[in-house]
């Protein structure tokens, strides 16, 4: 298995648990996380080194990441398991799939790429890399079929673990929160190549939101030390020690569900927000030069994954240019102000998370197996995925 970042962990660790359940001796290792490893997985390589997004970024970590992937790839070549999994990380796994499954090992890619967004013509190299797509949401599916490229929707895993309702409250008092304080959660990136894009911005938005609101209070989740490292220079930075910031080390779902309102970058905090059925705006940052290739290539006018699944502006979004911290502290403050607009907001959110609410790990592992059409054998001898 392979999993690059912060969200392919947790939804990585989830199916090695439904896997474990149904293959007690099933062995998992590859690249992977914290939450992974916590569910049994041995780690090869540190998935920290392919955390990052964008071209340039990219291009900057290029010899390091194809090189991890070569040794990679032939360690599995030369000790074949029964099956890979890549979990999302498409500009990684992809290729990696592509040889193995040449070589006759089930590829079984977790997470689409977002062909539905930008770069559609990737479909036919999906097609000649994956033995089996698991599909997150539901109009994926349809995409595959089209193009004979075996698939399942599987919904999506945070929908099942994330209630229908959650109490505010009582997160509250876990996180020693005042029940009547205005609270933001602030949510730059979990890649250190987002923070260097998106932690000045976030901590300008919350001196505008201070000075507009000076009972609030701001939670920042971050997902490694690395990426808390970053935010805390940008404080010293800007001089903005005297906001009052708390950090969190993780938590990011229940710094969410504290809060009144949400700034968070683009990705998969955008979905977990809305299965919060919080308020939120949506800012994205990268290079320029990224930026223009990306703008060009894309299809919808939304980037944000709940205004994606509603086909709509749910929520604003403010992207490069656009994300300036006048923008954001102005729509989050409206926002959060406008009670009508909070509940229609937290109504559509609610409808989303019906919809995607599968028990996904259960219906990801029964996929697996399927392909691998094995399960009985497997259940009586050591097997490695």
């Amino acid at each position: 298995m392979v999993a690059g970042e912060a969200s392919g962990d947790l939804l990585a660790s989830h199916l090695i648990e439904a896997l474990k359940r149904r293959l007690p001796d099933a062995q998992f290792y590859g690249i992977g996380g914290p939450k992974m490893q916590a569910a049994g997985f041995e780690p090869r390589y540190p998935a920290e080194k392919l955390a990052v997004r964008g071209y340039v970024e990219v291009l900057r970590h290029y010899r390091e990441i194809t090189g991890i992937r070569r040794k990679l790839q032939a360690e599995l070549l030369a000790e074949p398991p029964q099956a890979f999994i890549g979990v999302d990380a498409p500009d990684f796994n992809l290729a990696l799939e592509k040889r193995l499954k040449a070589a006759g090992i089930p590829a079984i890619h977790y997470v689409s790429p977002s062909i539905w967004a930008w770069r559609g013509g990737r479909i036919h190299g999906i097609a000649r890399s994956v033995s089996h797509m698991l599909a997150l949401f539901p109009f994926e599916e349809a995409i595959y079929r089209r193009h004979d490229i075996p698939v399942s929707y599987i919904g999506h895993p945070l929908a099942d673990a994330i209630p229908l309702d959650v109490d505010q409250s009582a997160v509250r008092e876990r996180l020693n929160l005042p029940q009547d304080q205005l609270v933001f959660a602030l949510l730059p990136g979990s890649r250190q190549s987002e923070l260097h894009f998106m932690a000045d911005l976030f901590i300008e938005t919350a001196r505008r939101l201070h000075q507009r609101f000076p009972e609030a209070r701001f939670l920042v989740p971050l997902a490694t030390r690395e990426t808390r490292d970053l935010f805390e220079l940008a404080l010293y930075r800007l001089k903005a020690l005297d906001l009052p910031i708390t950090r969190l080390f993780g938590h990011a779902q229940d710094a969410m569900a504290a809060a009144d309102g949400v700034l968070v970058a683009s990705g998969t905090a955008t979905l977990e927000a809305a299965l919060l059925k919080k308020p939120m705006v949506i800012a994205y940052r990268m290079s320029p030069w990224s930026w223009r290739l990306m703008r060009r290539m894309k299809y919808q006018p939304w980037v944000g994954l709940p205004n994606i699944l509603a086909e709509r502006f749910v929520v604003p979004e403010f992207l490069q240019d656009d994300a300036t911290s006048e923008n954001l502290a102005q729509a989050l403050g409206n926002l959060v102000e406008d009670r009508g607009s909070c509940q229609r907001i937290a109504g559509a959110f609610a409808a989303m998370h019906r919809q995607l609410r599968r028990n996904s790990a259960d219906s990801a592992a029964e996929a697996v197996c399927a392909c691998l059409n094995r399960e009985d054998k497997w259940a009586t001898a050591p097997k490695a995925a």
